[in-house]
Parts: C-alpha cells; structure tokens; sequence
C-alpha cells in the first residue's frame, strides 16, 4: 500500500482533510428481518436526511450498512452527487440473526474474498457477490459481536474483516451487541489478529455505559463510537455528555466519535417523525460544546473521523 491516506467515498478517494464535520455512524439505507416494517428504503427520504444534515453544516455520512441488508449503494453515489455530502459504503457482515439461512451458506467459504472485492473493485447491485460490480466501491468494513461475548459467528466475520485489512488498509467499524464485548473484540482484532488499533472503530458503546470498562477499552488506542440518539439507546442517551467528559479529560480526546445510527423508518426526521441524522448537529452539537467545550466537539465531528476513515489503499 503506498501514497498518502484517502477517504473511499461513493464517488471516489478524496483527502482526509475533504470529509470536514462527519456523521460517523448512520444509515441511509437499512433492511433487517430483525426490523420488519422499519425499512430504511425511500431514495427520496433518504436526500431529504441528508440535506437536512447539510443545511445543518454536515458534510460527511458514514453508512455502517453491510452486505445483504440493503446498501443501494448506486443510490448512495446519486445522493452524494445530488446534496453534495460525501458518503462513505461500508462491506462486512452483521449478525447472523439478520440473514436467512442461505445467504449465510451462500458465503461461508469466501467472505474475506467478498470483503475485499467490495474494497477494491465495487460493490454489485442487489448485493449478488456474483455479479458485476459496477457499483461505488465500499470504504469501510463492519462487522458485529455477539451480547458479552465473542461468539463463534462474531470470530468468523473479524477473522475475514482482518484477513480483508491487511490485503486492502481499510478500517474495522464493529457493532458491539447493546455495547459489551469491547475489550474482548479488542483483544481479538488488535491482539490475535494483529490489526492495528487505529484501524478499529468500536460503535454503540453509549448502550453500556460502564466508565471503567470504556477506559480499559481506550487505552488500548481504538477509536470510540458513540452513536445515538435512538429508540434503542433512550436508556443511556442521558450520560452521553458525562461519558466523553470523561473520557476527553483522561487523555482520549483523540479517539472519540460521534453518530446517529438512524436504523428504522420511525426514527428519521424526514417521514418518521423522530430525530433524523440532522439531529447529531442541530441538538446533539450544541448540547456538548457546552458541556465540554468547542475544541473537543470539533475533535470529534472533524479531525478523528478524518484519521478513523483514512486509508493508504491497496487500489
């Protein structure tokens, strides 16, 4: 891997410098079985989002949406072009509970293969590995641990997720199930498999908000999600200010990351009703400047994104 470190957008590599205030954890498109009746599939709902976030001074989406849950990442590229906000696809490979039985059968021997085409060649329309991939490439990887554990599918994916770093430099974007497992994906990813750990992203650990464990977490040198509000986290949104105060005054200043992880239908500004991705910049920002100060804020929505999602790439 040689040159300096790009951004992999939807429509192309662009310099770290280029991605200004980011949301690093959202959703423009999404569709679980797990959430029936929530898709995230509207394009027109989807500019809407997005243009409510520019307005709002955002420039940058990360869509943490992985293979086989409806990236569209045509659309992604359209969007970006039309609203002007880059947006960044990511590959990778979620629960296992969000996939039918022969997806899971359909890429058990080849998922790293998978990984890295969509890294470096792009990413198939309809999520068919088979097809031809003329769509934008991806510029993350996300994958997903099990609840306290490391289970036997959440292994599987990161050994494939690393497997596909070292062939491509891209980043690691990890779900942590209702936020536990951190220090045991940490270990796995960082120690076992030798991934460096600026190049992990651990995401929702606003949903377990235990300090000791988040400081134990940080000094291993990942970088830290906090990505909300939602639904999902309302229990712990609460202590979101206390936490990063925190974590900023202990020295992570550096590592910190924020987003939305709109997820459901219910939960966009634009049809749903709920908070949207603006929300991040319109509430949630002025929120945390004055509890914490604008420099850090502007660490987190700035400059640690524009080093979390920088790569010197393969291709």
């Amino acid at each position: 891997m040689t040159g300096e470190p790009r951004i992999r957008t939807v429509l192309g590599d662009v310099a770290p410098s280029s991605l200004e205030v980011c949301d690093a954890h959202d959703h423009l498109f999404f569709a679980s079985r797990q959430l029936a009746g929530q898709e995230l599939d509207d394009v027109a709902a989807a500019e809407a989002e997005l243009r409510a976030f520019a307005a709002a001074g955002g420039r940058t989406v990360v869509q943490w949406t992985p293979f086989g849950l409806n990236r569209r990442a045509a659309d992604l590229a359209v969007l970006s072009q039309a609203t002007g906000v880059h947006v960044v696809a990511a590959t990778g490979f979620h629960r296992a509970e969000h996939y039918p039985a022969d997806v899971l059968d359909r890429v058990a021997d080849r998922l790293a293969e998978i990984f890295v085409a969509d890294l470096l060649d792009g990413i198939p329309a309809g999520d068919d590995p088979d097809a031809d991939r003329t769509g934008p490439r991806a510029g993350l990887i996300k994958v997903a641990g099990a609840f306290h554990v490391v289970d036997r599918h959440a292994r599987w994916t990161m050994v494939a997720a690393a497997q596909a770093h070292q062939e491509t430099g891209a980043p690691i974007a990890v779900h942590l199930e209702l936020g536990t497992a951190a220090r045991e994906v940490a270990d796995l990813l960082c120690g076992e498999l030798a991934v460096p750990p600026s190049r992990v992203i651990l995401g929702h650990l606003n949903r377990n908000p235990d300090l000791r464990v988040l400081r134990e977490v940080a000094d291993t040198g990942v970088f830290l999600g906090f990505d909300g509000p939602s639904r999902a986290n309302h229990a712990t949104d609460w202590r979101l200010a206390d936490l990063l105060f925190e974590l900023a005054t202990s020295g992570h200043t550096g590592q910190l990351l924020l987003g939305g992880d709109t997820t459901t239908a219910a939960a966009r500004l634009s049809s749903g009703g709920g908070p949207g991705i603006p929300y991040l910049l319109t509430t949630l920002r002025p929120r945390l400047v004055r509890a914490l100060g604008d420099d850090v804020v502007q660490a987190m929505l700035v400059a640690n994104p524009a080093r979390a999602f920088a790569a010197r790439w393969r291709r």
